[in-house]
């Protein structure tokens, strides 16, 4: 693979403003998903699920506390990320034990890092917690986003919804989780995307970067 291949991938990507209803095949679907899965997390602790819809009434009452968006019930697939509403020592202990279980051994500085983190995490307020755990769920958003694009998947990143909307629609609360970002999978509509010939607007390398000798 060229070094330039990842660059290219992001070069091509945008948010598709409309969609055509077209599936996408459940094997690109799954190699997005474990790509998301495979998202690094802060302590490695992935405090978030995601949720996969196709349901046509769900999408339907999802777009209506999302701006209604059309992409929300012309993709094929919605994805919502739904963060941990806080950290608790169970939450935090499973991570832990998960971790000692595939690799066959506890080791002592990972235990001591285990009791450093339940000394801290869950004293601080839900709110705290939930907005640390919200942050990890863009960087699981940037995985799927690049390997939709690397599936020939179009993809578009969403803030614009109600969160306690959505998170009542899917029964969120009782599951302790809160929606941060919603991810509609499909193919463009080009006819009816305004966006699909327009250049990439992007701040200048020298706007944005700043070196510090």
């Amino acid at each position: 693979m060229k070094h330039t291949d990842f660059l290219d991938k992001l070069s091509e990507r945008y948010a598709a403003k409309a969609m055509n209803g077209q599936v996408v095949p459940e094997d690109k679907l799954q190699r997005i998903l474990e790509a998301t899965r495979l998202a690094p997390t802060s302590s490695g602790l992935q405090p978030f699920e995601v949720f996969i819809i196709t349901n046509d009434e769900i999408k339907a009452k999802i777009r209506k506390v999302a701006w209604d968006q059309p992409q929300v019930t012309d993709c094929s697939h919605l994805m919502v990320f739904a963060a941990w509403d806080t950290y608790t020592e169970d939450r935090i202990n499973h991570m832990f034990d998960l971790t000692n279980e595939i690799r066959g051994f506890k080791n002592e500085g990972w235990e001591n890092y285990r009791q450093f983190l339940l000394s801290i995490y869950p004293q601080r307020s839900a709110e705290e917690n939930f907005q640390h755990a919200a942050r990890q769920t863009y960087i699981a958003l940037m995985a799927a986003m690049t390997q939709a694009e690397y599936e020939a998947v179009d993809c578009v990143p969403m803030e614009g919804f109600t969160p306690d909307d959505v998170d009542q629609i899917l029964g969120l609360a009782e599951k302790g989780l809160k929606s941060t970002l919603l991810l509609p999978l499909g193919y463009r509509d080009a006819e009816n995307d305004w966006l699909v010939n327009l250049p990439k607007v992007r701040k200048p390398m020298e706007q944005l970067v700043n070196y510090i000798d």
